[in-house]
């Protein structure tokens, strides 16, 4: 049976840079935390949008983005590794962004996360680049803005070209 990833040494799992570098301890799960992270991303965005429309999306994709390089900094140098699978804030932050430039229906929030799950998993360049290179905090938070950016992309080509069918 699989465990759970316990928060560094010293940080306990209600300690801030915890629960925001884990997203609420989704990344502490045993078996792809990227994929968990962006799962528990969700639910939020849809009641960030429902208050708010896509702009606040947007804005707190952007304030998470922040707040992530604060705690995925700290929590790495917590547990001496560059960029620990279980910092999850950036899938977190990064696919608010992706959501918030989609219309809003199941199907484009489907698709906008499985895009932005293939190109957080495969990273073509220059995200597998941002990831190998960039350091830090925001090493950490950059390839998935990043992948954001592709998702987004493909997203819109793919809409055009079948809009072009029809």
């Amino acid at each position: 049976m699989a465990q759970f990833t316990s928060p560094p040494r010293g940080l306990s799992l209600s300690h801030p840079v915890v629960l925001i570098a884990t997203w609420l301890g989704s990344g502490l799960l045993p078996k792809a935390p990227g994929t968990w992270g962006s799962v528990a991303a969700v639910p939020f965005a849809l009641l960030i949008w429902w208050v708010g429309g896509a702009f606040w999306l947007a804005l707190a994709g952007v304030l998470l983005f922040g707040a992530g390089l604060w705690a995925s900094q700290r929590y790495a140098l917590a547990l001496g590794r560059d960029d620990p699978s279980e910092v999850v804030v950036d899938e977190v932050a990064a696919l608010w962004l992706v959501l918030a430039a989609l219309p809003v229906t199941p199907f484009n929030w489907f698709a906008g996360f499985l895009l932005f799950r293939f190109f957080d998993i495969l990273k073509p360049w220059p995200i597998g680049w941002a990831d190998g290179r960039i350091k830090g905090g925001f090493g950490i938070m950059l390839d998935d803005v990043i992948a954001a950016f592709y998702a987004v992309l493909v997203f819109i080509v793919a809409d055009i070209a079948i809009a072009s069918l029809i």
